[in-house]
Parts: structure tokens; sequence; C-alpha cells
């Protein structure tokens, strides 16, 4: 399927409701965000906002959730097996994961399991696309995943109830109750997930073996207005889960990997004029066990401990400036079966400038300097203006220079680690344009990067395998972002797609990344009629390479994936929803990593109920 033929699928295709306007991330002070930066110096990029009501209605995990809804392509061994993001043609390591303001990516492996956050433990989920080191420094270089429970102070007690069944014995229970007053505020909520996951592969008389997993979260969020101008909240997270590695042979050996994270952080907010002020004081703990075995001990362990104390300081001389300055401090301390114990001590500091000039120009400038003995920093940056051209066009530029450090595996592994490592750094830039019309929005942008000193693991004479500061990579590529909305009498439209145009190769050997497709697209129609609703979502992906020779012999066919789901609401003052999906709607045959077949047709009920 050629590229152009591609972008009017994207166009015609339906999806949820998507807001892919930067300023739809603006607050009113009732509700009181953690990420400042999000809100106030992302203008100059693409930020999609993914609200709660389209959080309500997908699947809980946040994998599901961000496939079937925006540009990043997924690589899933499997379905709820380890899940890591591919954002513009980058790796895992490079899209950085962001909770309420706090960069959360692992220090042993740099990236996050996507299958290991539940998305309905936030009440928004924001994707920042493109470089944002400047900000949240390692691995915002392909983008950001903003993960944020927004915080109100105003009368009132909501619960929320949700379950599901489906095939494969899969169960999801989440309840979260949410009280807040004009000086409290408070949210609490639980999340349950597990499934047998042991579909039957297509065509085939084999099944997942081994697949099952569970999940277990708690969040707690509290706020206390001490006054008019100040404000205290915490913000606590805990997750514990288990997966089982499906096998790729029947003889293989069954194994699993335990995790348990725990979050917390204490933020003091405070207004006072011109200057908005925010002093976080976080503590991320991060552990894991591998069993090569079901009933034996764990063969591998590790811990990492994060204490983490960040100032930022916003100040607005007039109207149409707007000056930050953030500084942060990390010490982490590191230790497993098979990484040295040890600690690292990061210090930043940035300064960002937000300039309109005319009422409809504005530009932003930013810099920032790590300063560790453990690796030697570079300078970064970034630059952006937007200006608009009437009532219905806006364009965007920007450039920035990004990094991802090395992490503990890569520095202190005991068999292998490489301690002169030096960080991957990232040039890039991007223009968009953005139309506004009554009830549509679209908006397409183009970007290229070059990211150098690329870690690689290849084999050495001292250890069987060492990490070296090898490739360089360029990537370049399109995003179109499209959502239209209609109410025709009691009859509520919701039309959307989005489409995904990359190209990421080796500069050495000329080849594509490998599990990077040059497309993806997805969308859905959404549609509703007093209290039934009816929604159909798709998703395309297309051939991915598993060879670093891109050898069509073992690439990934591409594959369409349908989904469609009908529900009804009981009751008036209160929602009692009552729906069922039908998921993989025309038993697609596909796998996502080769090998690792994924279900056919299966099903799913659920009820919600907000009280």
């Amino acid at each position: 399927m050629t590229a152009k033929k591609l972008f009017l699928f994207s166009l015609m295709l339906l999806c949820q409701i998507i807001c892919a306007q930067s300023d739809s991330i603006v607050r009113l002070r009732e509700v009181l965000v953690s990420d400042m930066q999000l809100r106030q110096f992302s203008n100059m990029q693409s930020v999609q906002k993914i609200d709660d009501s389209i959080i309500e209605n997908n699947r809980p995990s946040l994998t599901l959730l961000l496939n079937y809804n925006s540009v990043i392509y997924f690589k899933e061994n499997g379905l709820g097996m380890v899940s890591s993001p591919s954002f513009r043609g980058t790796t895992a390591q490079q899209t950085a994961v962001v909770w309420n303001g706090i960069n959360i990516n692992s220090q042993f492996n740099g990236q996050t399991d996507f299958n290991t956050i539940t998305a309905k433990d936030f009440n928004s989920i924001a994707i920042r696309a493109g470089g944002g080191s400047v900000i949240y420094g390692s691995s915002a270089i392909g983008g950001s995943i903003h993960l944020n429970n927004d915080l109100e102070f105003k009368n009132q007690f909501k619960n929320a109830f949700e379950s599901s069944y489906g095939s494969f014995n899969t169960v999801g229970i989440h309840y979260n109750v949410a009280a807040s007053s004009e000086k409290f505020s408070v949210q609490v909520g639980i999340s349950r997930n597990s499934s047998d996951n042991d579909y039957g592969y297509i065509g085939s008389d084999l099944k997942n073996t081994n697949g099952q997993f569970y999940n277990t979260s708690f969040t707690g969020n509290f706020g206390y207005k001490i006054n008019a101008s100040n404000f205290l909240k915490f913000y606590s997270q805990l997750f514990d889960g288990e997966q089982h590695f499906s096998l790729l042979t029947p003889t293989d050996t069954k194994t699993k990997y335990r995790d348990f994270n725990m979050r917390n952080m204490l933020e003091w907010a405070g207004f006072y004029g011109p200057f908005e002020s925010r002093l976080k004081v976080a503590f991320l703990s991060e552990e894991y066990q591998y069993f090569e075995g079901l009933d034996a001990d764990y063969l591998g362990r590790g811990k990492a401990e994060s204490v983490i104390t960040k100032y930022d300081l916003a100040y607005a001389p007039t109207a149409k400036i707007k000056l930050a300055a953030i500084a942060d401090y990390t010490q982490t301390n590191g230790w497993g079966t098979d990484v040295a114990h040890h600690k690292r001590d990061i210090g930043s500091a940035a300064l960002l400038m937000k300039h309109e000039i005319f009422d409809k120009f504005q530009y932003e400038i930013g810099v920032r300097k790590e300063m560790t003995a453990n690796y030697d920093s570079p300078f970064l940056f970034s630059v952006g203006m937007k200006s608009k051209f009437g009532k219905h066009y806006t364009f965007k530029w920007s450039g920035s220079h990004n990094f991802r450090i090395p992490t503990f595996n890569d520095l202190y592994w005991l068999d292998g680690g490489n301690p002169n490592l030096k960080p991957e750094s990232s040039y890039q830039t991007e223009i968009g344009n953005e139309f506004a019309f009554k009830n549509l929005k679209f908006s397409i942008t183009g970007y290229h990067m070059e990211i150098s000193d690329m870690i690689q693991w290849l084999p050495g004479t001292s250890a069987s395998w060492f990490p070296q500061n090898v490739d360089k990579v360029k990537t370049y590529g399109a995003e179109a972002l499209l959502n239209w909305q209609k109410s025709i009498g009691k009859h509520q439209f919701a039309f959307n797609g989005t489409y995904a145009y990359t190209v990421s190769k080796n500069e050495e050997t000329g080849y594509q990344l490998i599990y990077v497709p040059y497309h993806k697209a997805t969308g859905s129609l959404a549609y509703a009629w007093k209290k039934l609703t009816v929604d159909y979502q798709v998703l395309f992906n297309g051939e991915v390479f598993t060879r670093s020779d891109n050898n069509s012999r073992y690439n990934i066919d591409p594959y369409t994936v349908s989904n469609i789901g009908i529900g009804y609401d009981f009751g008036k003052t209160n929602t009692y929803k009552l729906g069922f999906k039908v998921l993989n709607l025309f038993d697609e045959n596909y796998e996502v990593m080769d090998r690792r077949p994924f279900p056919g047709r299966n099903f799913n009920i659920y009820l919600n109920l907000n009280f």
C-alpha cells in the first residue's frame, strides 16, 4: 500500500474523541496540575491529550490505550507481555514516561514496560511529540508520555466502579473515589487485572502457553489548600505484578517475572502574583525478580531507589512574557544479582522563556545542563515559535538538542558493563501545521532527527556482550491527526484518525531499524443516541523488519485489527453502563513480534457504575 493511499486511509478512519491541540492542556486554578511545564512551555510542539472519557472507554492497559489512539508503535511480546514503544522511529529508551512531572523510566534498562501501567489510574494522559530533554531530562528524544492525577478543589463526591470479564478468563476491576471541598481534595483508586491468556493460535493446534499475568495497583492522591496562594499535595502509587513469559516452543522452560514499583511525591505549590512556585520531593523504588522455573527460587534480582528534589519557579513580568527556572537533584542507589552496587548523583539546572511578541506570534527558548561524575553531560537547548494566521491556521516550528544517559545495566552490568559510555545525543527539528474549524481539527507535522552515540550491546573479548557507542541513526517522517465532531438532534458523532509515516535508518548501513514500520494508522467511529453508544476502532501497522539487514524473508507482514463495542446507560442521576465488545472482529491472524502470535476474535463484557 503506498504512502498516499495510507494517508487517505488515515483521514477516512474513525476514532474516539482526541484533542490534538496543545492549547487543550490549559487548566483553571480549581484544577491543580502538577506538570507546570506541560501546561506552560509545550506550545510549540504537538501535545495530544487523552481525557478520562477516552481512558474509561478503552481497556485498562496503557499499551492498548495508546496503540489504538496515537501514532506510537508498540513492540509487544504477545498480548499482555512486555511492551515497549517506538516513538518517531526511536527506541523504547528514547521515550520518557513522566508521572505528575517526574521522569519514571527504569534506572536499570532505561525504559518503561507499558503493560505494567494501568491507564485507569490517571484522569488525564498527554502525549508530547518530539524532543523534551530540556524540561524532562534523559530519554525525551522521540517524545514523552505524561501520566497525570489532577486534583480539584470544589465541592464534590464521586465514585466509579468498573468491572469486565472476557475471553481467556480475563478479569478487570477498578474502583476510584474522588472527594473534595474548597480546602481538601482526595483521590483513591485500586485496580486489579488478570488473565489466563491461553488463547489458541489461528490456523494451528497450538496455544499461548505460560502466558498468564496479573497486576494490582493502588493510587492515593491528597491535596490541602492552605490559603488562596498555597497548596500542599501528596501523590502515591504502588504497583505489584507478575508476568509469565509465553513459550516459543512447547519444550521451553517456563519462566516468570515479578516487579514491584512504588512512587511517592510531596509537592508545595505557591501562587504569588506574577510568581508560580513548585517544590517537589519524590521517592521512587523499583524492584524485579526473574524466575527461571515457576517453582524455583529467583535467579535474578535488582532494586533501585531514587530520591528526587525538584524546584520550579515561573515568573510573568508582563502578560506576554513567561520566564521559568528548573533545578533538580537526583540520587539513585541501585544493586542486583547481575548489577554491581552503585550510587549515582545527578544535578541539573534549566532556564525557559516564552514571549508573545504580537497577539498571534510567540516563541520559546530553553537551555539545560546536568552535572554528574558518571558521564559527560552535553549542553541541551530548545527553540520554537508559533504563529496564527487568521482564524483557522496555526504554524509551528521547533528545534532541540536532546539526550539519553547510560543506564545502570549499561554502566555496571557485572558481565560486561562499560563505565566509559557517553550519553546518546540527538538534534532534531519539526514543522507543524494545524487547522481548526467549527467541528473539525486537523494537524500535520513533519520532523527530522539525527541521533549519534547510540548504545549497542556487541560481542566482546572479555565478556559475552559489551555496550558501546557505535550507531548513528537518521529519522524523519510525518504525522497527521484528524478530529471531527457533530451533533444532529439527539445523535452525536465523533470521527477521528491518526497516521504516521516513519523512516528510521542506520546511517552506516542504510537499513531501516528493526521493528519500526514505515506506516501506522489508527481510527474509529463513536456514535451516541440518548443512552446508547456504539464505537468502532481500527489499527493498521505496516510491514516491519526483524533483521538488521532488512531481509524480507524474516519480516512481519502488515495487519489490520478492528474492535467494535456497544453500551447502554441505565439510570438518570447516576450512570450504570453495561457494554459488550468484540475484539479482533475479523479474526485477523497477526504478530507484532517475531513468533509471538496474538489472539483471534475474542469477547469482553463490562459494567461501569458512576455514583
